[in-house]
């Protein structure tokens, strides 16, 4: 007579191997996880399409995939990036831009620039079309209001050039709220191009328009930050940080419906028909000039060092700011093309 528990001997060795695979499998998940660096990244403001690539990034598994397990945190008015950061309540943030890294720097907090995703200075100064104010002149004794993430050093930079000093005009933290500056509340604010522009067309306000690159100001924005201990004791960190941001931007701008699906998924709240203008022209500004010749987030050494000099001549900055310590290019040296370039 023929056992049968012979007969189904190899079955039930196979059925163990499976079993043993899968409680290995099992027992590797809490180690895999613990491998994983907790990280958190600030945004310089809510959560929006202006910060799609972050958004992409997380839900396509970048951050994750380069050993990260982050967090993003939205800023808002009241918070500065470069603080945050520099204190370790953050990792990395999004920052202010050139002027904000920069005047951080000459106020000895420990932040390094890794990356500058628009290319160009994306905010220009508007006033009402009716408005009195014909030329940048006539901003002397008026009230101006500006975002205070480092932008309010371009206006006084901008004023400086045209022979103005702080004493000669009122500046003010700007509103979330564009409906101040409507109001005729304050005379001159300032608008992204990718933001609140749009809100002034969709409302119907016409507006004059004061560009900071027209008077010698052009400053890159939107600064990817993180603090000098984090490059001293993770780097390899770092280096994730930037290869994941940069491959989730460059997935968001080729895939910008897509990529709007995951931005409002994070925040239902948001209005898509805005978003969409939003993540066009946040695009345009990421793939100006070296955005498309080098790669996403390029530091543009030469425009940085120019808008440094204005800052100084401007007395934004109180003397020159150490470029060797302020940005460091090789992590998005170290970022495959393949991430970067699109």
């Amino acid at each position: 007579m023929i056992d049968l528990r012979e007969k189904q001997g190899p079955k039930r060795i196979a059925a163990l191997a499976v079993c043993i695979s899968i409680l290995a499998a099992l027992g590797a998940a809490p180690n895999q996880a613990s491998a994983q660096e907790t990280v958190s990244v600030r945004l310089k403001w809510l959560a929006q399409a202006q910060f799609a690539g972050l958004y992409v990034a997380k839900a396509k598994g970048y951050y994750t995939a380069e050993g990260l397990n982050l967090t993003i945190n939205p800023g808002g008015p009241n918070l500065n990036a470069e603080s945050l950061v520099a204190s370790g309540a953050d990792t990395f943030a999004v920052g202010g831009g050139t002027e904000a890294s920069l005047a951080s720097r000459d106020k000895k907090l420990p932040i390094v620039t890794l990356g500058m995703l628009h290319q160009r200075t994306p905010v220009v100064m508007v006033v009402l079309e009716d408005s009195p104010i014909q030329k940048i002149q006539d901003f002397k004794g008026k009230k101006i209001t500006s975002f205070f993430t480092g932008l309010q050093h371009t206006v006084t930079a901008m004023l400086t050039n045209q022979g103005m000093s702080p004493s000669d005009y009122s500046l003010t933290a700007q509103a979330v709220s564009m409906t101040p500056f409507i109001n005729r509340e304050t005379d001159v604010a300032m608008v992204t191009l990718y933001n609140e522009l749009n809100v002034l067309k969709a409302r119907g306000v016409k507006v004059r328009i004061f560009a900071p690159d027209d008077y010698g100001v052009s400053v890159p924005r939107d600064s990817l930050i993180t603090s000098e201990k984090m490059i001293a004791e993770k780097p390899k960190a770092v280096q994730g940080f930037m290869n994941a941001t940069l491959r989730g931007w460059k997935y968001a701008i080729k895939n910008q419906s897509e990529a709007l699906d995951i931005v409002m998924a994070a925040a239902p709240g948001l209005e898509r028909g805005h978003q969409t203008l939003m993540l066009q022209e946040v695009g345009k500004l990421m793939l100006a000039d070296t955005g498309t010749t080098e790669g996403l987030g390029a530091l543009n050494m030469p425009r940085l060092k120019a808008a440094h000099d204005m800052l100084l001549n401007a007395k934004v900055l109180s003397g020159p700011v150490d470029f060797n310590t302020a940005f460091d290019l090789k992590f998005w040296n170290a970022v495959p093309a393949a991430d970067k370039k699109m």
